[in-house]
């Protein structure tokens, strides 16, 4: 059982309240129960972290870099703005996937950067919440591929 950490940036712990319009009326409690079912399904455990706190999420990248096999994560608003956490991220060896809940390709031009997609294997936006799973799912996938090799 590999275990696989889920992190969230700012202002995810408003999900289902802030602007359902772009984020829909799922809270972040909603996608971790969903997150841990899917996880269970495939053999997993999950970790599942929120901060508005950059330094918190880079603890956590340091913290899976111990003990975690692979991290999903959704920097929100640090998409853009972050090196520190590119370069924690850059530490850690396994799978990353990111995910963006709405499509920020279809939002102001600022979102279109992403300094975590330098690291990230693979990025989904626009698929509301469903995209932790299909990223879970991705992890799942990497893991047991790098298993066999």
């Amino acid at each position: 059982m590999s275990l696989i950490y889920v992190l969230n940036g700012p202002n995810l712990n408003l999900l289902g309240k802030r602007q359902p319009h772009i984020y829909g009326h799922e809270t972040l409690v909603d996608v971790e129960a969903d997150c841990r079912k899917l996880a269970s399904e495939l053999g997993h455990e999950i970790r599942f972290h929120q901060s508005n706190r950059e330094y918190e999420i880079i603890d956590w990248i340091h913290e899976a870099r111990e003990d975690g096999a692979g991290i999903v994560i959704n920097p929100a608003a640090f998409t853009h703005t972050s090196l520190a956490i590119l370069d924690a991220l850059n530490t850690f060896e396994g799978p990353v996937i990111e995910i963006h809940i709405s499509n920020v390709h279809k939002r102001e031009s600022f979102r279109h950067h992403s300094f975590v997609s330098h690291r990230a294997d693979g990025v989904i936006a626009g698929l509301g919440t469903e995209g932790y799973q299909l990223g879970i799912r991705r992890v799942a996938t990497m893991l047991k591929t790098e298993k066999k090799d």
